[in-house]
């Protein structure tokens, strides 16, 4: 139950200890070290000496520590599942699905990098130029600092350290305070492996006082962040001269036109915007009808999105579980009553016992209300009603975000349309906008973020290119 400090590859203790209790039950689940500063300074110290010998080490070797730590923790699968279920409160058949995940991202990484390549220049090209011998190749960074969100509080963790260290980079990270050992017992794997690149990963818990360390110190070359807007203002503004990835809100949207298969709309945006209970940046939050389909696909998502089981995380039935805290319920609550206030109208009326938090879709919703203004991270959708197509898009393209959208449509002009149309770093055609393979790059535009994830487009995040000419 207790989270340990990793300095490298040497695990410390601290005295001042915080404790996580399940957002479900509220008993306590883990215990993890207080950092501050001084360890930010610390962890960094010993990245910055690892990089050395990090970058020297072969493919081979990063490769297959990777792939070993991918074959444990398929070994400890069920064990991380309920780790992530006790910490987070996530359904326990999401948390596995969770781990399985993390297992590819970890393998995909891998197999990625053993395929990263330069490229040959053709020097003589031009009259100005001369035959030479000239190419690039992608050299590691150096630190790379990490820095992650309670959502998906392993996949994330994956996304970022798995090609850090596949491309030969030293890591700091610091992961959630919502989950602690989620984080402790995937880095173990790295640490602990026979391949391990000695003190090559180091891990840290805190809140602004670690991250602020972590971020401001001149020992990183790039700093990768999952979370809020806010915070990532803050890392902008304080990171310096590095590189700088960003991985922010958002206000996921779809359009459902009147050539669309209103069944399968209804059953996959139903997933798409309770999924998690709402708690994903490519959540659901906003719904535009077109109009001649509007009272049809209302009442279908209404009926899909009450079948949703809510309840115990550790059911193998339940869909949703609780929320991460207290304050996320209230929250929740008063985006419902705002929207009330305003004239809305609930066809699913949220139910809140302890803190889970049911799953609740809101009708005759305009486009100016707060509720499809702003990031609600919650389980509840708003229906908006539109004309058209270009109506649609104007409201969903009116947002400071921009990570995914999507549009259901048997309207094959209307689908390629919309790709170019819509400004988002994602366009799903006839799914929900919450679709993400780990393979693919996954980022948005906007205030959504700045750069993408995913095994080869981290890798390239990650890595520096150097140009070589051999005359």
């Amino acid at each position: 139950m207790r989270a340990g400090v990793y300095f490298g590859s040497v695990e410390a203790t601290k005295e001042r200890m915080s404790e996580r209790r399940s957002p479900y039950s509220g008993e306590v689940v883990s215990y993890a070290p207080l950092c501050d500063a001084d360890d930010a300074k610390k962890a960094l110290l010993v990245a910055k000496e690892a990089a050395k010998e990090a970058a020297k080490a072969t493919l081979a070797q990063r490769c297959s520590w990777l792939l070993d730590v991918a074959q444990k923790l398929r070994e400890h699968k069920e064990e991380m599942a309920k780790t992530i279920t006790d910490e987070v409160g996530k359904p326990i058949t999401f948390a596995r699905i969770e781990v399985e995940r993390c297992i590819e991202t970890v393998t995909l990484s891998a197999e990625t990098m053993r395929t990263m390549h330069g490229e040959t220049i053709n020097s003589d090209a031009f009259v100005s130029g001369k035959k030479t011998m000239a190419f690039f190749k992608r050299v590691p960074c150096g630190v790379v600092v990490a820095i992650t969100p309670f959502n998906f509080p392993l996949n994330l963790v994956a996304h970022k350290i798995a090609p850090a260290l596949a491309a030969g980079n030293t890591v700091v990270l610091k992961p959630t305070p919502e989950a602690p050992l989620t984080a402790y017992r995937f880095a173990k794997l790295f640490i602990e492996s026979k391949y391990a690149i000695k003190d090559a990963l180091s891990v840290l818990y805190g809140d602004a006082e670690v991250g602020s360390a972590l971020v401001k110190s001149d020992i990183p070359r790039v700093i990768s962040f999952t979370g809020s807007v806010g915070v990532g203002e803050i890392i902008t503004r304080s990171a310096g001269i590095k590189k700088v990835s960003l991985e922010l809100g958002g206000n996921a949207a779809t359009y459902i036109d009147g050539s669309a298969d209103l069944d399968l709309a209804a059953m996959r945006c139903a997933l798409g915007a309770f999924i998690n209970s709402g708690q994903v940046c490519i959540s659901l939050q906003r719904i535009y009808v077109h109009a001649k389909v509007y009272d049809a696909f209302a009442a279908k998502m209404a009926q899909e999105s009450a079948k949703l089981v809510v309840g115990s995380p550790y059911d193998d039935e339940t869909f949703m579980g609780p929320l991460i805290n207290d304050e996320a319920c209230q929250r929740a609550m008063e985006w419902v009553q705002s929207a009330k206030e305003e004239g809305a109208v609930a066809l699913l009326e949220p139910k809140v016992e302890g803190r889970i938090f049911s799953p609740c879709v809101m009708a005759n919703v305009r486009s100016d209300m707060a509720i499809v203004c702003q990031e609600v991270f919650a389980p509840i959708v708003s229906l908006i009603k539109v004309e058209s197509f270009d109506e649609a898009c104007k409201m969903m393209n009116d947002s400071p975000y921009g990570l995914q959208f999507s549009l259901f449509t048997n309207d094959l002009a209307l689908a390629k349309d919309a790709i170019d149309a819509l400004d988002a770093g994602g366009v799903v055609v006839n799914d929900m906008p919450t679709l993400r393979f780990d393979i693919q790059p996954y980022g948005g535009v906007k205030l959504s973020g700045v750069g993408r994830e995913g095994a080869r487009f981290a890798i390239e995040e990650m890595t520096e290119i150097k140009s070589i000419i051999i005359c």
